[in-house]
């Protein structure tokens, strides 16, 4: 009996402790703000931060295009990286950036329109870039290519305004 009283007493004492903390401290009367996530950059920003894509944003800056992959979007950019450009014939670089229609043409064939995720691109076997000649996908021993040449190595690169892959070569547009 003794014992069952000393139970009841405990937790009758623990009953009231809780309810005069509650008491002591009063709810705050409008929810606190939540933290935010760091605001997310646009393609050209997340490109930038990256600083593997040196190269793509000279020429899209050559290109006149910066403002466009800065745009609402939504974009999906088949980015090449500063060694895929580099792999490129010597010169080839050198003449597009001296011809910025055609630089122009060559970097909006790596653009889709609307945000296509990596689990969307396998499961396509082309898709129409906004230069207008639609780049060939194909998954080969787990991995995709575009145009049978160049490999997504790195996919889903969030931005503000769509999303980035990662590839290891410039793609070219089928001669015309």
């Amino acid at each position: 009996m003794k014992r069952t009283i000393l139970l009841s007493v405990a937790a009758l004492a623990l009953v009231v402790s809780a309810c005069s903390t509650t008491a002591a401290t009063p709810a705050p009367a409008t929810p606190a703000p939540a933290t935010a996530a760091p605001a997310m950059g646009d393609i050209v920003d997340v490109a930038t931060e990256a600083g593997s894509f040196k190269t793509l944003l000279t020429a899209a800056t050559a290109a006149g295009l910066v403002d466009t992959l800065k745009g609402a979007g939504p974009f999906t950019v088949f980015a090449p990286t500063d060694e895929a450009f580099a792999a490129l014939p010597a010169g080839t670089l050198d003449g597009l950036l001296k011809d910025p229609e055609a630089l122009k043409q060559i970097l909006l064939y790596h653009v889709v329109s609307g945000k296509v995720t990596a689990d969307q691109v396998v499961g396509l076997t082309s898709a129409d870039s906004v230069a207008g000649p639609a780049i060939k996908i194909a998954v080969k021993d787990g991995k995709v290519m575009l145009n049978d040449s160049a490999t997504v190595v790195t996919t889903d690169v969030a931005a503000s305004n769509g999303i980035i892959h990662v590839i290891d070569q410039v793609i070219l547009p089928p001669a015309n």
